[in-house]
């Protein structure tokens, strides 16, 4: 599910705890989860409900003034049943894992896992690791095209170096989790 930036926002300060969508498949699964801006999602229910019958107050938890501003919404033409989704913020797995810093055995395997992912994905996770460490806080496009690489390809290789838990995210630019110091520390050990 995509949301707006305003609704990312409501989401995260927890007024929005539903969504509605129109389509012929179930937008989303209960009991899933789907990481946003505003934090991990996770899937409470997913239901088939008729717009007539929507209330008020099942409106708002959507973040629309009342089930007539709901009604009123274009995506309402669209073929297929019209579905609510409810959902929590969750604890973002990837949070936790920054800050627990594995012992040998653990950093070996995460060198390991680099090792197979610069050989499948063509990129050299430890150069990546080692950009954001000497530019903390440094813009996304800036650092893409310092490395020679489009924005947009920069941005994937470090989102999976923050599936690993060794970089986070900052307002502007990124910086090496107490995780990811310790992976490249340990790497140029090695070398």
């Amino acid at each position: 599910m995509l949301f707006r930036a305003a609704t990312l926002r409501a989401i995260a300060r927890g007024e929005i705890t539903a969504a509605y969508r129109r389509g012929t498949r179930r937008p989303a699964k209960p009991g899933g989860r789907q990481r946003t801006a505003a934090g991990e999602l996770q899937i409470v229910d997913v239901a088939e409900v008729d717009p007539a019958a929507v209330t008020d107050d099942e409106a708002r938890a959507a973040g629309f003034a009342d089930a007539a501003a709901l009604r009123a919404e274009p995506f309402l033409d669209r073929p297929g049943p019209l579905w609510r989704v409810t959902f929590t913020l969750a604890d973002d797995p990837r949070v936790a894992l920054r800050d627990e810093v594995p012992g040998d055995d653990g950093l070996s395997e995460i060198l390991d896992t680099l090792a197979a992912k610069a050989r499948r994905a063509a990129f050299d996770p430890l150069a990546r690791l080692r950009t954001i460490r000497d530019n903390p806080g440094r813009r996304a496009p800036d650092l893409a095209a310092a490395e020679g690489l489009q924005t947009q390809v920069f941005k994937r290789q470090v989102r999976q170096l923050k599936e690993l838990g060794l970089t986070e995210s900052l307002d502007v630019g990124y910086r090496l989790s107490a995780r990811g110091r310790a992976v490249l520390s340990r790497a140029e050990d090695r070398e």
